[in-house]
């Protein structure tokens, strides 16, 4: 059997995401993010891993109230990026959430475009919901299905 290292050590940083935050909705925020923070440290060379236990520890603080997930019901609001900016944010974003988790899009024009690029890279395992349709503002909940990537 080959073992595929990167693979692996992708696999093994979504378990601890997925840990790390139920460890913080079990009011353990402080403990949490001094891990998370340690991991964080530890992988900053690579790029990817960083970037989603970067996403863990602020989503460990995006809403304070304890019961909620963390990362339901955030507002990327992304009008004020730079084009080229944007779907590297809403992309890294939407691999900082947890199964079942979601958060708002608020942009400038219809992120259809933006659709089909998800539809390609991760088939199946988000969602997608229009919540408000312009012509100013479109707001549209994306979301990681619980059986998703």
């Amino acid at each position: 059997m080959t073992v595929n290292h990167e693979e692996t050590l992708a696999h093994l940083v979504k378990v601890l995401d997925q840990a790390l935050r139920a460890l913080g909705r079990a009011g353990e925020r402080e403990e949490a993010s001094r891990l998370a923070a340690e991991a964080w440290f530890l992988l900053r060379e690579d790029s990817l891993l960083e970037r989603r236990l970067d996403g863990t520890l602020h989503a460990l603080w995006a809403h304070p109230r304890k019961g909620r997930k963390a990362m339901d019901e955030s507002l990327l609001d992304v009008r004020e990026l730079a084009p080229a900016r944007r779907h590297q944010l809403i992309f890294e974003t939407f691999l900082n959430l947890g199964p079942g988790e979601a958060f708002i899009l608020v942009n400038d024009h219809d992120p259809k475009p933006l659709f089909y690029q998800f539809a390609a890279e991760y088939p199946n395992a988000f969602t997608w919901q229009y919540l408000e349709e312009g012509p100013q503002v479109w707001r549209v909940r994306i979301g990681r299905r619980e059986d998703g990537v």
